[in-house]
């Protein structure tokens, strides 16, 4: 399923200016059909950010097109191909939107406003991750979208906001190898098991599910007899990750399932 609406990220402050920078204005919003019917770019660039305004949002967009279609040289087309990029994304249609994006990127890669483009890039593949019962394909196109505005724009705004969600989409990536990695365990294929946890203790450590992939490879290595491979993990686990509950389980697993560790490190000298 993909984010929730209410959960989307909206136009930022940055972006808000923009708008007010291309020149919105308050017109009479444009006709479902959008007959040929010349007129200034200005004009049908205003009638569009009305209906922007207005949440029509596919309004807008056929109206930003009309822009570029009549005037494909003037100032005002760079600017509505931005916007129109910008609609179809509120509109949630992404598709239409990274295509925009992509030609907008194209074209005036050296622009003041491509920094955004490629962040509402970013956003449109970040919006549509699924969840981690699904394939994350998904996933690993916003995490190469968001890596480039970081490395491109590293000291914009765009490029704090895609560090965090960066953080997510890692933790989304780490939680398909956890699932994954359960069913394997569950089967009783514990090699296979291991190797989708050590995954995730290697290219996920910062995640927030490292301390289960711990206890998820001590059950793996103690059922395959590996009692010192377990100690050795537990120890990992007890010294990082004290107070949390995989560290309790762990500890039932090797040591005693009715006595709680002790607040010192005695235990973990008694694994080794």
């Amino acid at each position: 399923m993909t984010i929730p609406r209410r959960f989307r990220s909206r136009i930022p402050a940055s972006l808000a200016g923009l708008a007010l920078l291309f020149g919105l204005g308050a017109c009479a919003g444009g006709e479902e059909e959008l007959p040929y019917v010349e007129r200034p770019a200005e004009q049908i660039y205003t009638e569009a950010s009305t209906a922007l305004e207005d949440d029509d949002y596919s309004l807008a967009a056929q109206l930003f097109d009309e822009v570029e279609r009549q005037h494909p040289y003037s100032p005002w087309a760079t600017r509505a191909q931005l916007m129109s990029a910008y609609a179809h994304y509120q509109d949630l249609e992404y598709d239409e939107a990274i295509i925009a994006l992509d030609r907008f990127i194209r074209i005036h890669p050296g622009s003041r406003f491509a920094p955004y483009a490629f962040y509402l890039r970013g956003l449109c593949y970040y919006e549509q991750i699924s969840d981690v019962e699904r394939d994350q394909a998904m996933t690993e196109r916003a995490m190469q979208a968001l890596q480039e505005v970081t490395r491109r724009f590293p000291d914009t705004d765009y490029a704090r906001d895609a560090r965090l969600k960066l953080d997510l989409t890692r933790d989304q990536l780490a939680g398909r190898e956890m699932t994954i990695g359960r069913w394997y365990l569950r089967q009783d294929h514990y090699n296979a098991a291991i190797n989708r946890f050590r995954t995730v203790l290697e290219e996920y450590q910062t995640t927030t599910h490292v301390p289960e992939a711990l206890h998820r490879l001590i059950e793996a290595y103690l059922a395959l007899g590996l009692e010192d491979q377990a100690r050795r993990i537990a120890a990992v686990l007890g010294h990082n990750y004290p107070g949390s509950e995989w560290y309790l389980d762990s500890y039932a697993l090797l040591v005693d399932p009715d006595v709680r560790p002790p607040e010192d490190d005695s235990w973990l000298d008694w694994l080794f």
